[in-house]
């Protein structure tokens, strides 16, 4: 109640006083100026009838002056003042003349020396209170003989002011009391209603959509409240239609396979989805509010958001960029936001993920060249060893033997190419499913190293097993082992006579670590995203004279994959490599 008493009745009192006050600003300089003016009036007079007096009897003798001009003060109620050209006081109504400074360098004696009168409002030090001071040149006979200065004491003028400002001040007394009772009266007729309104106020502003106002009979509060209550009608439709959209657009943006970015005009990044975390192979969580060229890793992508800054037009673009051992491709959308004041508020890039399709048509670009490459050789030196023993070379039985040994090498090696097609095709298809078991990793290790030690031996490299911990995982026996084995053996290849190749395994909180590392001719690091390409080499004559087709670093691309694991590869070219697998414990369950 006194809360809404002092709401109406503070501003009601504020304008009466700014009323008044106004008022008094208005009526005061109104009345000072009328006074002020008919002062004027009469010092101008007064001054025209003394300068007549003084031009009759003249001013030679200064004793008759100065009697004369106290005579006329008297008269007058005024204070007269005679001085010579000089600024010297040779006549004073109100003080001794002789003790008196020089005025030339008074305000009113300075103005008269033009010629003309001069009125000037000061403060008089001689009689110590304000005095209106009337000056004018005094001339007789045609020849200015010095000033003659009247001066009114301005105290009547202050008494009006006084009276003015005490008459203002009842009026606000009796205009506040006035109100005061008004404003009670009516405060207590709106107290309730605007209770209720600020109540139901106070739950909208919580967002409690559904709270009501009783709508009552009191034309003012009773159109507020219904107000109200359409207004709280219209915010839970609204709401609840925004909250809908929102959470779809939360949903859409979040959940969609492209990234999005959206950066505002300072280049800060105010909205990232969470599929840019897999597009950067970075944790992006953190990337939020802050300077785009400060987070994004790949330089082309700063590059293209740049182009877009400078342009203001859209653009869009092929990208690619390695994350970790893979080359990824992107279809790169990168839009200006333009407000309503034609400024640029922003970019929105979305990127999209063709990695897949590139692959697919590099493959059917590639897959019918390597192949063909790839079965030429051995089908060549089959179809000119067998016209060669055809042509007469079988009645040599040396020959003869030389020529069948090649033809049933490079049979053998038709065949694993051919088995490593099926088996890849296989491992690819949409079917391909594995066998889980819960498989040991250094049982595993060991039966590879039984089946690969005797080419080891061949070129005296050693075999070294390092096992941390329990080593036991879900995984697929027969293609886990496959995957250690077109390591170890791979290791074995592309490692020198000499050499050593060690295979570890260790075991961390949720997963194991799987190591294969040699001491061989390394990989240059261009060359690393490409290793798991179909039919790629690093040395292409190494790889085909120890029997390679090629296919055994994507069959454990795919294999791995297949198992959830994650693979990566470190290398030094001319010290050896390491082929490094995380296979995660969950990622069965997950399936």
């Amino acid at each position: 109640m006194t809360s809404y008493r002092f709401r109406l009745i503070f501003p009601l009192s504020l304008i009466v006083l700014l009323v008044l006050a106004s008022l008094g600003a208005i009526m005061g300089p109104y009345f000072q100026n009328f006074y002020l003016d008919r002062m004027n009036e009469r010092i101008s007079q007064e001054a025209a009838a003394v300068s007549y007096v003084l031009e009759q009897t003249g001013v030679d003798d200064i004793d008759q002056v100065q009697e004369t001009i106290d005579d006329l003060a008297e008269a007058l109620d005024i204070r007269i003042t005679y001085i010579s050209l000089d600024g010297d006081v040779l006549a004073e109504t109100a003080a001794d003349p002789t003790t008196m400074e020089n005025h030339i360098n008074r305000p009113e004696i300075r103005g008269t020396q033009n010629g003309s009168d001069q009125i000037e409002i000061r403060f008089s030090t001689t009689l110590n209170q304000e005095l209106l001071y009337y000056a004018r040149p005094l001339t007789i006979e045609g020849e200015e003989e010095g000033y003659l200065r009247l001066g009114l004491p301005m105290d009547e003028l202050s008494d009006v002011y006084q009276r003015v400002w005490a008459l203002l001040f009842i009026s606000f007394l009796i205009a506040f009391f006035v109100i005061t009772l008004f404003a009670t009266k009516l405060t207590n007729q709106l107290t309730r209603p605007i209770d209720d309104a600020r109540r139901v106020a106070n739950e909208l502003a919580k967002g409690n959509f559904k709270a009501r106002t009783f709508e009552g009979h009191n034309i003012e509060t009773g159109e507020l409240n219904r107000s109200i209550n359409v207004l709280a009608e219209n915010l839970e439709q609204i709401t609840n239609t925004y909250e809908s959209q929102q959470e779809r657009l939360e949903t859409l943006i979040e959940n969609m396979g492209s990234g999005l970015l959206l950066i505002n005009a300072k280049g800060d990044i105010t909205l990232i989805n969470k599929s840019c975390s897999n597009i950067f192979d970075v944790n992006t969580d953190k990337w939020k509010n802050k300077l785009y060229y400060n987070v994004i890793p790949p330089k082309k992508v700063i590059k293209f958001i740049q182009e877009i800054f400078l342009t203001e037009k859209p653009l869009r673009r092929q990208l690619n960029w390695s994350t970790d051992i893979y080359i990824r491709h992107f279809d790169v959308h990168g839009a200006p936001i333009i407000g309503h004041d034609e400024k640029l508020k922003g970019i929105v890039v979305v990127f999209h993920d063709i990695t897949e399709l590139k692959k697919l048509e590099q493959a059917r670009k590639d897959f019918v060249a390597n192949v063909s490459h790839e079965l030429k050789t051995p089908v060549t030196s089959l179809k000119g060893f067998t016209e060669t023993l055809l042509d007469g070379a079988m009645n040599d039985a040396a020959l003869r033997e030389r020529f069948l040994t090649i033809i049933a090498n490079e049979s053998e090696r038709l065949e694993g190419l051919i088995h490593d097609l099926l088996e890849l095709s296989k491992i690819e298809g949409e079917h391909f499913q594995l066998n889980w078991q819960d498989v040991d990793v250094e049982e595993l290790i060991d039966s590879t190293f039984t089946v690969l030690s005797e080419r080891a031996t061949e070129k005296n490299m050693t075999l070294t097993k390092k096992i941390q911990g329990n080593v036991t995982i879900p995984a697929d026996p027969a293609r886990l082992k496959q995957i250690v084995m077109n390591l170890i053996n791979n290791a074995i290849v592309y490692t020198p006579e000499g050499g050593e190749v060690t295979v570890r395994a260790k075991e961390l909180a949720e997963s194991i670590v799987l190591e294969v590392s040699d001491t061989g001719i390394g990989i240059a690091k261009k060359e690393i995203p490409r290793i798991f390409e179909r039919f790629y080499r690093v040395d292409r004559a190494r790889s085909r004279n120890s029997g390679g087709t090629g296919l055994g670093l994507a069959i454990v691309k795919h294999l791995a994959e297949a198992h959830g694991a994650k693979l990566s590869v470190e290398s030094k070219p001319g010290k050896g490599t390491t082929f490094r697998i995380v296979f995660f414990r969950s990622w069965k369950e997950t399936e």
